[in-house]
């Protein structure tokens, strides 16, 4: 009896043995940290943020690092002939989300491709989505009814409130490219016929 209940228990470690080992090379998505960035490939080389337990085939268990991820593309938020351009810096967190495929010829060429290699979940095939954010990097006072573009300080932002726009620079605000106003240009727009005084002019005409 105590045979079986051995052999049960050993069957069941190596069963949890290979699960752990399968798990391992399955990758789905981890947070990171980012390192450096290549804005004209617009990749990154983070490091991922979770330690991983290994045993060293001895029976001793360790936590040692993931080695850092190299030109893992970074998200920009597009579409339509738009998108918006972020100034991603070492030390951003981001979240690596893992293809199911290996992505290189997708990645080199654009359109429907073939897999140059064969694997599933590789830490090779990761896609970058910079401004998930531990606690310690939270966003400061964070708008809970309105939509802003802004800075991390929160001095400089456009925002949206209902049907009203909010525009505040701490440090000024600049306008180009011969603005207009009703159909009127206002940058550099002069009235003629007005003499020096305290006195107020006309509107834009």
């Amino acid at each position: 009896m105590l045979n079986i209940f051995t052999r049960t228990m050993n069957k069941m470690e190596q069963r949890l043995r290979n699960m752990d080992a399968y798990g391992i090379d399955l990758r789905v998505a981890c947070p990171a940290i980012v390192r450096s960035v290549d804005y004209q490939r617009q990749t990154l080389t983070c490091q991922p943020a979770i330690r991983e337990r290994m045993n060293d085939g001895k029976g001793n268990l360790s936590w040692i690092e993931i080695p850092e991820l190299l030109d893992v593309p970074f998200f920009v938020y597009s579409g339509g002939g738009y998108c918006l351009t972020l100034p991603i810096q070492p030390g951003d967190d981001c979240l690596v989300i893992f293809g199911d495929s290996c992505m290189d010829a997708w990645w080199q060429s654009g359109g429907v491709q073939n897999q140059i290699e064969r694997r599933r979940h590789d830490l090779s095939d990761g896609f970058a989505l910079v401004g998930f954010r531990s606690q310690p990097a939270v966003v400061s006072d964070y708008s809970a009814d309105t939509a802003q573009l802004r800075n991390a300080a929160g001095d400089a932002y456009i925002e949206i409130s209902g049907s009203t726009i909010n525009i505040h620079g701490a440090g000024g605000v600049n306008i180009d490219g011969g603005t207009k106003i009703d159909d009127r240009v206002f940058l550099g727009h002069t009235h003629t016929g007005v003499e020096p005084g305290g006195g107020n002019t006309g509107g834009v005409s």
